[in-house]
Protein backbone atom coordinates (compact mmCIF):
# COMPACT_ATOMS: atom_id res chain seq x y z
CA UNK A 1 0.00 0.00 0.00
CA UNK A 2 1.64 3.50 -0.81
CA UNK A 3 1.90 5.99 1.54
CA UNK A 4 0.95 8.92 0.62
CA UNK A 5 1.30 12.83 2.27
CA UNK A 6 -2.03 13.27 2.72
CA UNK A 7 -5.68 11.59 2.28
CA UNK A 8 -6.69 14.55 0.30
CA UNK A 9 -5.25 17.52 -1.28
CA UNK A 10 -7.20 19.90 -2.22
CA UNK A 11 -6.36 22.81 -5.27
CA UNK A 12 -8.83 25.53 -4.76
CA UNK A 13 -9.98 27.30 -1.13
CA UNK A 14 -13.45 28.16 -2.28
CA UNK A 15 -16.80 27.43 -1.00
CA UNK A 16 -16.82 23.85 -2.61
CA UNK A 17 -13.17 23.20 -1.58
CA UNK A 18 -13.08 24.29 2.14
CA UNK A 19 -16.48 22.29 2.94
CA UNK A 20 -15.15 19.24 1.19
CA UNK A 21 -11.69 20.13 3.06
CA UNK A 22 -13.72 20.26 6.48
CA UNK A 23 -15.79 17.56 6.26
CA UNK A 24 -13.34 14.76 4.92
CA UNK A 25 -10.95 16.01 7.59
CA UNK A 26 -14.08 15.36 10.27
CA UNK A 27 -14.52 12.03 8.68
CA UNK A 28 -10.82 11.38 9.63
CA UNK A 29 -8.75 12.30 6.31
CA UNK A 30 -5.51 13.90 6.65
CA UNK A 31 -6.46 16.87 4.36
CA UNK A 32 -4.49 19.69 2.78
CA UNK A 33 -5.41 22.76 1.03
CA UNK A 34 -4.10 24.93 -1.22
CA UNK A 35 -5.20 28.88 -2.54
CA UNK A 36 -3.05 31.26 -3.72
CA UNK A 37 -5.05 34.03 -3.71
CA UNK A 38 -7.76 34.31 -0.44
CA UNK A 39 -9.77 31.63 1.28
CA UNK A 40 -13.07 31.57 0.64
CA UNK A 41 -12.96 31.84 -3.14
CA UNK A 42 -15.08 33.69 -5.27
CA UNK A 43 -18.23 33.92 -3.43
CA UNK A 44 -16.61 35.31 -0.39
CA UNK A 45 -14.44 37.34 -1.84
CA UNK A 46 -15.00 39.00 -5.38
CA UNK A 47 -18.49 37.98 -5.87
CA UNK A 48 -21.67 37.33 -3.95
CA UNK A 49 -21.07 37.83 -0.50
CA UNK A 50 -19.63 41.45 -1.38
CA UNK A 51 -21.73 42.26 -4.55
CA UNK A 52 -24.66 41.94 -2.08
CA UNK A 53 -23.24 44.14 0.51
CA UNK A 54 -23.18 47.09 -2.49
CA UNK A 55 -27.24 45.70 -3.51
CA UNK A 56 -28.20 46.85 0.22
CA UNK A 57 -25.87 50.36 0.33
CA UNK A 58 -27.45 50.96 -3.55
CA UNK A 59 -30.81 50.32 -1.95
CA UNK A 60 -30.27 53.25 0.39
CA UNK A 61 -31.15 55.66 -2.57
CA UNK A 62 -34.59 55.01 -2.73
CA UNK A 63 -35.06 54.45 0.78
CA UNK A 64 -34.02 57.79 1.69
CA UNK A 65 -36.15 59.56 -1.42
CA UNK A 66 -39.31 57.30 -0.39
CA UNK A 67 -38.75 58.25 3.83
CA UNK A 68 -39.59 61.86 2.88
CA UNK A 69 -43.29 60.09 2.26
CA UNK A 70 -43.02 58.74 5.54
CA UNK A 71 -42.34 61.54 7.51
CA UNK A 72 -38.32 61.72 7.71
CA UNK A 73 -37.05 64.95 6.70
CA UNK A 74 -34.54 64.24 4.65
CA UNK A 75 -31.92 66.63 3.82
CA UNK A 76 -31.49 67.05 -0.17
CA UNK A 77 -27.93 67.19 0.04
CA UNK A 78 -27.93 63.91 1.02
CA UNK A 79 -24.12 62.76 -0.53
CA UNK A 80 -23.06 59.26 -0.50
CA UNK A 81 -19.38 58.62 -0.18
CA UNK A 82 -18.14 55.43 -2.34
CA UNK A 83 -14.99 54.95 -0.16
CA UNK A 84 -16.50 54.50 2.98
CA UNK A 85 -19.05 51.72 1.89
CA UNK A 86 -15.71 50.33 -0.25
CA UNK A 87 -13.71 49.93 2.45
CA UNK A 88 -16.42 48.92 4.59
CA UNK A 89 -17.24 45.78 2.49
CA UNK A 90 -13.30 44.78 1.81
CA UNK A 91 -13.28 44.64 5.67
CA UNK A 92 -16.09 42.47 5.81
CA UNK A 93 -14.56 40.63 2.80
CA UNK A 94 -11.43 40.32 5.17
CA UNK A 95 -13.43 39.07 8.91
CA UNK A 96 -14.99 36.10 6.41
CA UNK A 97 -11.95 35.04 4.95
CA UNK A 98 -10.50 35.19 8.49
CA UNK A 99 -13.59 33.20 9.62
CA UNK A 100 -13.35 30.49 6.92
CA UNK A 101 -9.35 30.14 7.58
CA UNK A 102 -10.14 29.37 11.23
CA UNK A 103 -12.86 26.69 9.92
CA UNK A 104 -10.41 24.94 8.29
CA UNK A 105 -7.44 25.79 10.94
CA UNK A 106 -9.75 23.93 13.86
CA UNK A 107 -10.50 21.05 11.76
CA UNK A 108 -6.51 20.15 11.57
CA UNK A 109 -6.49 20.97 8.10
CA UNK A 110 -3.13 22.26 6.50
CA UNK A 111 -3.62 25.64 4.62
CA UNK A 112 -0.68 26.25 1.75
CA UNK A 113 -0.93 29.63 0.46
CA UNK A 114 0.26 29.49 -2.66
CA UNK A 115 -0.09 28.15 -6.26
CA UNK A 116 -1.00 23.88 -6.60
CA UNK A 117 -1.71 21.68 -10.03
CA UNK A 118 -1.66 18.52 -10.78
CA UNK A 119 1.25 16.87 -11.34
CA UNK A 120 0.21 13.47 -11.90
CA UNK A 121 -2.74 10.95 -10.58
CA UNK A 122 -1.42 11.31 -6.94
CA UNK A 123 0.95 14.20 -6.85
CA UNK A 124 0.53 18.19 -6.26
CA UNK A 125 3.49 20.41 -7.79
CA UNK A 126 3.29 23.65 -5.15
CA UNK A 127 4.93 26.97 -6.89
CA UNK A 128 7.56 27.03 -4.59
CA UNK A 129 8.66 24.23 -6.46
CA UNK A 130 7.22 21.26 -3.66
CA UNK A 131 5.71 18.64 -4.66
CA UNK A 132 3.05 16.60 -2.37
CA UNK A 133 1.11 13.08 -2.96
CA UNK A 134 -1.73 12.38 -1.94
CA UNK A 135 -4.41 9.07 -2.53
CA UNK A 136 -7.20 11.87 -3.53
CA UNK A 137 -7.03 15.22 -5.11
CA UNK A 138 -10.15 17.87 -5.56
CA UNK A 139 -9.89 19.95 -8.06
CA UNK A 140 -12.08 23.14 -6.67
CA UNK A 141 -10.26 26.27 -8.82
CA UNK A 142 -13.56 27.91 -9.89
CA UNK A 143 -13.85 29.78 -12.84
CA UNK A 144 -13.09 33.31 -14.11
CA UNK A 145 -14.26 36.29 -15.58
CA UNK A 146 -14.59 35.93 -19.53
CA UNK A 147 -12.55 39.28 -21.23
CA UNK A 148 -12.39 39.58 -25.01
CA UNK A 149 -9.78 39.80 -26.76
CA UNK A 150 -10.20 42.78 -28.07
CA UNK A 151 -7.97 46.30 -29.04
CA UNK A 152 -8.19 48.38 -25.16
CA UNK A 153 -9.31 45.83 -23.41
CA UNK A 154 -6.60 46.37 -20.52
CA UNK A 155 -8.63 50.36 -19.98
CA UNK A 156 -11.99 47.44 -19.12
CA UNK A 157 -12.49 45.93 -15.94
CA UNK A 158 -14.36 42.71 -14.87
CA UNK A 159 -16.10 41.89 -12.00
CA UNK A 160 -13.21 40.90 -10.17
CA UNK A 161 -12.10 45.11 -9.68
CA UNK A 162 -15.27 46.40 -9.25
CA UNK A 163 -15.21 46.34 -5.67
CA UNK A 164 -11.86 47.59 -5.38
CA UNK A 165 -12.35 51.19 -7.68
CA UNK A 166 -10.76 54.19 -6.65
CA UNK A 167 -13.91 56.07 -7.30
CA UNK A 168 -17.29 55.77 -8.60
CA UNK A 169 -17.71 56.88 -12.17
CA UNK A 170 -19.92 59.08 -13.53
CA UNK A 171 -20.40 57.29 -16.62
CA UNK A 172 -20.80 53.03 -17.05
CA UNK A 173 -20.36 50.99 -19.83
CA UNK A 174 -21.33 47.41 -18.92
CA UNK A 175 -20.88 44.44 -21.68
CA UNK A 176 -23.46 41.76 -20.76
CA UNK A 177 -27.01 40.47 -20.35
CA UNK A 178 -26.48 38.08 -17.21
CA UNK A 179 -27.31 38.48 -13.84
CA UNK A 180 -23.61 39.82 -12.97
CA UNK A 181 -24.00 42.54 -15.79
CA UNK A 182 -27.93 43.17 -14.32
CA UNK A 183 -26.64 43.35 -10.64
CA UNK A 184 -24.15 45.85 -11.05
CA UNK A 185 -26.38 47.95 -13.89
CA UNK A 186 -28.89 48.77 -11.21
CA UNK A 187 -26.08 49.29 -8.49
CA UNK A 188 -24.22 51.96 -10.46
CA UNK A 189 -27.39 53.48 -11.52
CA UNK A 190 -28.49 53.72 -7.51
CA UNK A 191 -25.33 55.81 -6.99
CA UNK A 192 -25.92 58.14 -9.24
CA UNK A 193 -23.72 57.07 -12.26
CA UNK A 194 -24.99 56.93 -15.87
CA UNK A 195 -25.18 53.29 -17.21
CA UNK A 196 -25.86 52.11 -20.44
CA UNK A 197 -25.87 48.37 -21.13
CA UNK A 198 -24.47 46.90 -24.28
CA UNK A 199 -25.88 42.92 -25.13
CA UNK A 200 -25.18 41.05 -28.19
CA UNK A 201 -28.40 39.77 -28.62
CA UNK A 202 -32.15 41.30 -27.73
CA UNK A 203 -32.51 38.79 -24.31
CA UNK A 204 -31.48 39.47 -21.12
CA UNK A 205 -31.32 37.03 -18.15
CA UNK A 206 -32.07 34.37 -21.06
CA UNK A 207 -32.74 31.45 -17.75
CA UNK A 208 -35.21 32.90 -16.56
CA UNK A 209 -38.98 33.85 -17.72
CA UNK A 210 -39.93 36.26 -20.25
CA UNK A 211 -42.83 37.51 -18.33
CA UNK A 212 -40.40 38.17 -15.19
CA UNK A 213 -37.49 39.69 -17.72
CA UNK A 214 -39.42 41.59 -19.63
CA UNK A 215 -40.83 43.29 -16.29
CA UNK A 216 -36.91 43.93 -15.16
CA UNK A 217 -36.51 45.15 -18.79
CA UNK A 218 -39.70 47.87 -18.63
CA UNK A 219 -38.38 49.33 -14.86
CA UNK A 220 -34.79 49.31 -15.07
CA UNK A 221 -35.50 51.45 -18.62
CA UNK A 222 -37.89 53.06 -16.37
CA UNK A 223 -35.36 54.27 -14.05
CA UNK A 224 -32.93 55.44 -16.89
CA UNK A 225 -30.78 52.63 -17.52
CA UNK A 226 -29.92 52.90 -21.10
CA UNK A 227 -29.78 49.18 -23.19
CA UNK A 228 -28.21 48.78 -26.18
CA UNK A 229 -29.37 45.31 -28.10
CA UNK A 230 -27.91 43.76 -31.37
CA UNK A 231 -24.30 45.60 -29.89
CA UNK A 232 -20.81 44.48 -29.30
CA UNK A 233 -17.69 46.17 -28.38
CA UNK A 234 -14.91 46.28 -31.09
CA UNK A 235 -12.31 48.91 -29.08
CA UNK A 236 -11.65 51.04 -26.07
CA UNK A 237 -9.20 53.43 -26.26
CA UNK A 238 -8.28 56.36 -23.38
CA UNK A 239 -8.55 59.62 -24.16
CA UNK A 240 -6.22 62.09 -22.61
CA UNK A 241 -8.75 63.27 -19.82
CA UNK A 242 -8.92 59.79 -18.69
CA UNK A 243 -12.12 58.91 -19.93
CA UNK A 244 -12.61 55.53 -22.03
CA UNK A 245 -13.51 55.79 -25.65
CA UNK A 246 -15.56 53.18 -27.03
CA UNK A 247 -16.74 51.73 -30.33
CA UNK A 248 -18.95 49.44 -31.01
CA UNK A 249 -20.20 49.35 -35.16
CA UNK A 250 -23.95 49.90 -35.70
CA UNK A 251 -24.11 52.12 -32.78
CA UNK A 252 -22.54 55.34 -31.84
CA UNK A 253 -19.07 55.60 -30.28
CA UNK A 254 -19.18 56.54 -26.53
CA UNK A 255 -17.18 58.09 -23.94
CA UNK A 256 -17.33 56.95 -20.56
CA UNK A 257 -15.48 56.52 -17.09
CA UNK A 258 -15.79 52.77 -16.75
CA UNK A 259 -15.80 49.99 -19.16
CA UNK A 260 -17.39 46.55 -17.28
CA UNK A 261 -17.51 43.21 -19.11
CA UNK A 262 -19.88 41.07 -17.79
CA UNK A 263 -20.45 38.21 -20.74
CA UNK A 264 -19.84 34.85 -18.94
CA UNK A 265 -17.13 33.57 -16.98
CA UNK A 266 -14.94 30.55 -18.07
CA UNK A 267 -13.23 27.50 -15.84
CA UNK A 268 -10.23 27.91 -14.58
CA UNK A 269 -8.00 24.91 -15.95
CA UNK A 270 -5.25 26.72 -17.94
CA UNK A 271 -2.09 25.31 -17.04
CA UNK A 272 -3.27 23.30 -13.88
CA UNK A 273 -1.51 20.09 -15.44
CA UNK A 274 -4.74 18.23 -15.72
CA UNK A 275 -3.37 16.48 -18.91
CA UNK A 276 -0.07 14.69 -16.62
CA UNK A 277 -3.43 13.10 -14.73
CA UNK A 278 -5.15 12.44 -18.40
CA UNK A 279 -8.25 14.15 -17.05
CA UNK A 280 -10.86 15.18 -19.68
CA UNK A 281 -12.27 18.36 -20.49
CA UNK A 282 -15.02 19.44 -22.50
CA UNK A 283 -15.67 21.61 -25.54
CA UNK A 284 -15.67 24.52 -22.60
CA UNK A 285 -12.42 23.99 -21.12
CA UNK A 286 -14.48 22.72 -17.95
CA UNK A 287 -13.62 19.37 -15.84
CA UNK A 288 -16.18 16.78 -17.24
CA UNK A 289 -17.03 14.07 -14.22
CA UNK A 290 -19.41 11.55 -13.37
CA UNK A 291 -22.50 12.01 -10.85
CA UNK A 292 -19.85 11.29 -7.76
CA UNK A 293 -17.51 14.40 -9.22
CA UNK A 294 -15.26 11.49 -10.20
CA UNK A 295 -12.78 12.80 -13.53
CA UNK A 296 -11.27 10.55 -15.99
CA UNK A 297 -8.54 9.69 -13.29
CA UNK A 298 -9.54 7.46 -10.47
CA UNK A 299 -7.99 9.59 -8.09
CA UNK A 300 -9.07 12.70 -8.94
CA UNK A 301 -11.93 14.64 -8.30
CA UNK A 302 -13.85 18.01 -9.13
CA UNK A 303 -16.61 20.10 -8.00
CA UNK A 304 -18.13 23.79 -8.25
CA UNK A 305 -17.92 25.88 -11.41
CA UNK A 306 -14.71 24.65 -12.49
CA UNK A 307 -16.89 21.47 -13.88
CA UNK A 308 -19.66 23.70 -15.44
CA UNK A 309 -22.37 22.33 -14.01
CA UNK A 310 -24.36 24.61 -11.72
CA UNK A 311 -22.50 27.57 -11.36
CA UNK A 312 -24.37 28.48 -7.85
CA UNK A 313 -22.42 28.51 -4.93
CA UNK A 314 -24.62 26.48 -2.87
CA UNK A 315 -24.16 23.75 -5.61
CA UNK A 316 -20.76 24.06 -4.89
CA UNK A 317 -21.28 23.10 -1.49
CA UNK A 318 -23.80 20.45 -1.99
CA UNK A 319 -21.24 19.33 -4.00
CA UNK A 320 -17.77 19.56 -1.95
CA UNK A 321 -20.35 17.90 0.69
CA UNK A 322 -21.06 14.64 -1.41
CA UNK A 323 -17.60 14.35 -2.28
CA UNK A 324 -16.51 14.42 1.20
CA UNK A 325 -19.49 11.85 2.28
CA UNK A 326 -18.71 9.57 -0.90
CA UNK A 327 -15.03 8.72 -0.69
CA UNK A 328 -14.04 9.24 3.26
CA UNK A 329 -17.52 8.03 4.75
CA UNK A 330 -18.32 5.19 3.23
CA UNK A 331 -21.66 6.88 1.64
CA UNK A 332 -21.69 6.93 -1.64
CA UNK A 333 -24.19 10.47 -1.93
CA UNK A 334 -24.52 12.39 -5.28
CA UNK A 335 -26.43 16.42 -5.58
CA UNK A 336 -29.82 16.66 -6.90
CA UNK A 337 -29.72 19.26 -9.75
CA UNK A 338 -33.85 19.36 -10.12
CA UNK A 339 -35.59 22.34 -9.01
CA UNK A 340 -32.36 24.85 -8.01
CA UNK A 341 -34.00 28.02 -7.01
CA UNK A 342 -32.09 30.99 -8.05
CA UNK A 343 -32.17 34.65 -7.58
CA UNK A 344 -30.87 38.24 -9.35
CA UNK A 345 -29.95 41.14 -7.08
CA UNK A 346 -31.20 43.79 -9.47
CA UNK A 347 -33.20 46.64 -8.37
CA UNK A 348 -35.98 44.94 -8.08
CA UNK A 349 -34.79 41.73 -7.17
CA UNK A 350 -35.66 38.42 -9.13
CA UNK A 351 -36.12 34.93 -8.20
CA UNK A 352 -37.25 31.58 -9.81
CA UNK A 353 -37.00 27.80 -9.09
CA UNK A 354 -38.43 25.02 -10.92
CA UNK A 355 -39.89 25.39 -15.19
CA UNK A 356 -40.07 28.56 -16.79
CA UNK A 357 -43.29 29.18 -18.51
CA UNK A 358 -41.67 28.38 -22.10
CA UNK A 359 -40.08 25.43 -20.40
CA UNK A 360 -43.46 23.97 -19.17
CA UNK A 361 -45.12 24.14 -22.30
CA UNK A 362 -42.72 22.20 -24.03
CA UNK A 363 -42.55 19.60 -21.53
CA UNK A 364 -45.70 19.23 -20.69
CA UNK A 365 -47.84 20.84 -23.17
CA UNK A 366 -50.74 20.96 -20.73
CA UNK A 367 -50.50 24.16 -18.47
CA UNK A 368 -52.03 26.62 -16.07
CA UNK A 369 -50.99 29.91 -15.54
CA UNK A 370 -51.75 32.13 -12.48
CA UNK A 371 -50.20 35.44 -11.74
CA UNK A 372 -50.23 38.78 -9.18
CA UNK A 373 -49.30 41.97 -10.84
CA UNK A 374 -49.38 44.52 -7.88
CA UNK A 375 -47.81 47.29 -6.19
CA UNK A 376 -46.51 46.78 -2.91
CA UNK A 377 -48.09 49.15 -0.31
CA UNK A 378 -44.90 50.52 0.42
CA UNK A 379 -44.61 51.82 -3.07
CA UNK A 380 -48.11 52.71 -2.56
CA UNK A 381 -47.86 54.96 -0.27
CA UNK A 382 -44.05 56.25 -1.12
CA UNK A 383 -45.95 57.36 -4.81
CA UNK A 384 -43.15 54.90 -6.44
CA UNK A 385 -44.94 53.51 -9.66
CA UNK A 386 -42.87 50.04 -9.39
CA UNK A 387 -44.93 47.10 -10.00
CA UNK A 388 -44.14 43.98 -8.47
CA UNK A 389 -45.25 39.98 -10.66
CA UNK A 390 -45.37 37.07 -8.96
CA UNK A 391 -46.05 33.92 -11.62
CA UNK A 392 -47.09 29.90 -10.80
CA UNK A 393 -47.04 27.76 -13.61
CA UNK A 394 -48.36 24.19 -12.87
CA UNK A 395 -49.43 21.16 -14.76
CA UNK A 396 -53.15 21.66 -15.69
CA UNK A 397 -53.68 17.89 -15.13
CA UNK A 398 -52.62 17.07 -11.66
CA UNK A 399 -52.40 21.30 -10.17
CA UNK A 400 -48.74 20.30 -9.12
CA UNK A 401 -46.63 23.82 -9.18
CA UNK A 402 -43.53 22.93 -11.93
CA UNK A 403 -42.75 26.87 -11.95
CA UNK A 404 -42.45 29.59 -9.52
CA UNK A 405 -41.07 33.29 -10.65
CA UNK A 406 -41.29 36.66 -8.87
CA UNK A 407 -39.71 40.11 -9.44
CA UNK A 408 -40.92 42.79 -6.91
CA UNK A 409 -39.29 43.67 -3.35
CA UNK A 410 -37.52 41.09 -1.22
CA UNK A 411 -38.65 38.24 -4.09
CA UNK A 412 -34.98 35.96 -3.35
CA UNK A 413 -36.03 35.89 0.32
CA UNK A 414 -39.94 35.00 -0.48
CA UNK A 415 -38.91 32.95 -3.15
CA UNK A 416 -36.38 30.33 -0.97
CA UNK A 417 -39.16 29.34 1.32
CA UNK A 418 -41.68 29.04 -1.44
CA UNK A 419 -39.19 26.56 -3.20
CA UNK A 420 -39.39 23.85 -1.00
CA UNK A 421 -43.09 23.69 -1.68
CA UNK A 422 -42.15 23.69 -5.02
CA UNK A 423 -39.85 20.94 -4.27
CA UNK A 424 -41.49 18.65 -2.52
CA UNK A 425 -44.34 18.99 -5.44
CA UNK A 426 -46.80 20.55 -3.70
CA UNK A 427 -49.83 21.40 -5.80
CA UNK A 428 -51.99 25.20 -6.33
CA UNK A 429 -54.75 23.65 -4.12
CA UNK A 430 -52.10 23.20 -1.01
CA UNK A 431 -51.35 27.25 -1.36
CA UNK A 432 -55.05 28.21 -1.76
CA UNK A 433 -55.30 26.23 1.22
CA UNK A 434 -53.42 28.01 3.54
CA UNK A 435 -54.51 31.36 5.34
CA UNK A 436 -53.50 34.79 3.90
CA UNK A 437 -50.36 36.50 6.18
CA UNK A 438 -51.92 40.33 5.90
CA UNK A 439 -50.23 42.88 4.97
CA UNK A 440 -47.57 41.03 3.26
CA UNK A 441 -46.28 40.43 -0.07
CA UNK A 442 -45.80 37.00 -0.18
CA UNK A 443 -49.48 36.23 0.66
CA UNK A 444 -49.94 36.81 -3.00
CA UNK A 445 -48.76 33.47 -3.24
CA UNK A 446 -51.55 32.00 -1.76
CA UNK A 447 -54.21 34.17 -3.12
CA UNK A 448 -52.79 33.83 -7.05
CA UNK A 449 -55.73 34.20 -9.75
Amino acid sequence: MANYDYDLFVIGAGSGGVRAARVSAAHGAKVAIAEDHQVGGTCVIRGCVPKKLLVYGAHFAEDLKDATRFGWQVPEDCAFDWPTLRDNVLSEVERLNGAYTNTLESHDVEIILERATVAGPHEVKLASGETKTAKYILVAVGARPHMPDIPGIEHAVSSNEMFHLDEMPKRALIAGGGYIANEFAGILHEFACEVTLVNRSDVILRQYDQSIRDRLLQLSMTKGIDFRFHCEIEKIEKNEDGSLHVTMPGHSDMDVDLVLFATGRVPNTENLGLDSANVELDDKGAITVDEYSKTSCDSIYAVGDVTNRVQLTPVAIREGQAFADTVFNDKPTTVDYDCIPSAVFSHPPMAGVGMTEGEARNTLGSIKVYTSDFRAMKNVLAERNERALYKMITDAETGKIVGLHMIGPDAPEILQAAAVAVKAGLTKADFDNVVALHPTMAEELVLLK
